[in-house]
């Protein structure tokens, strides 16, 4: 993986202007709410692994701990504050042996938030999977950026308990991820080998870099957005961001189709990634235990800028 800055805002808060003019009968008051975001937390630069915690847990990938991590370069901030995560591109494997790399959850949880992730770079290629996972599905996980293997376009996903749909009459550009020429419209994780319901981005620069941001109120799931480096709006820049700016997201679950409040609660940020039985019908050349053999196989790039309440991928505790 690579770089990142986090801000997270919550809100919206509603600021109140008032002008009363007074009469002799009665009192009449005009009142205009302007509703802003406000940072939260920010992830950012040396400090940014000071409040996460490094997963080692059971995994087809062999995730390592902090001290390792920093140890073997898989996880480290440059003397530019670019913050690095990435799998071991140098060691050659004996068959079976699971590569090293890095997952990380944030200590916060959040419950709605708008978040923003500056991404220089993401990981791609045959034998890698970049998203957000974690203990699910009953208080839902939200996977902002996913993508397997030489997949080209982001998917954004949600997975929760059975009651919650995507609904296909929102206004998003995505396209509705299909199983057998069907739109997977049920979020249900017991249903479809956990495929949930979700959305793949248009375009195709997902993992060269820009910023995606997901708004999290209690109107509804987010949507999420993603800009090219060249087109980030200027209140994001300025840290001022307006969410009513940015035009149709690329994918929204809307509150029509799911009770949000009921459904995602307790949210981690995580950074993280997986590959495995997904390989057989990537159409990428061999096996997947083949290609983690062989460290050339490895694309390493930079990581993130996130600014908001969130992540790469969200999980409720």
């Amino acid at each position: 993986m690579a770089s990142a800055t986090f801000p997270t805002y919550s809100g919206p808060m509603s600021l109140s202007s008032a002008s009363s003019k007074r009469s002799r009968s009665p009192q009449y008051t005009s009142t205009q709410n302007t509703t802003v975001w406000v940072i939260q937390d920010t992830y950012e630069g040396q400090s940014f692994f000071d409040t996460f915690v490094f997963y080692t847990g059971t995994d087809p990938t062999n995730f390592v701990d902090q001290q390792t991590a920093f140890s073997s370069g898989l996880a480290y901030v440059t003397s530019d504050n670019k913050v690095i995560m990435k799998g071991d591109n140098t060691t050659w494997l004996a068959q079976g042996v699971n590569r090293s790399s890095v997952r990380i959850t944030s200590e916060a949880m959040y419950n709605t938030g708008l978040f923003v992730l500056d991404l220089d770079m993401a990981p791609w290629g045959c034998g890698q999977w970049t998203l957000g996972s974690g203990t699910w599905p009953y208080n839902g996980e939200i996977d902002i950026i996913e993508g397997v293997h030489d997949n080209e376009h982001n998917q954004v996903t949600w997975h929760t308990a059975p009651g919650c749909n995507l609904t296909s009459t929102t206004n998003f550009t995505g396209t509705i991820v299909q199983t057998n020429g069907v739109d997977n419209l049920q979020c249900n994780a017991f249903i479809d080998s956990n495929a949930g319901c979700g959305v793949t981005e248009w375009s195709r620069a997902s993992y060269e870099g820009g910023v995606f941001a997901m708004k999290w109120d209690t109107d509804g799931m987010p949507f999420v957005r993603s800009f090219y480096r060249a087109a980030i709006p200027q209140d994001i820049v300025q840290g001022l961001p307006d969410p009513s700016n940015w035009g149709e997201p690329v994918a929204e679950l809307a509150a029509s189709g799911c009770n949000i409040t009921q459904y995602f609660a307790n949210h981690s940020i995580v950074f993280g990634d997986w590959a495995g039985n997904s390989y057989a019908t990537s159409g990428c050349p061999g096996t997947c235990a083949d290609r983690l053999m062989d460290p050339s196989e490895l694309r390493v790039y930079k990581s993130a800028t996130i600014s908001g309440s969130t992540m790469l991928g969200i999980l409720g505790q």
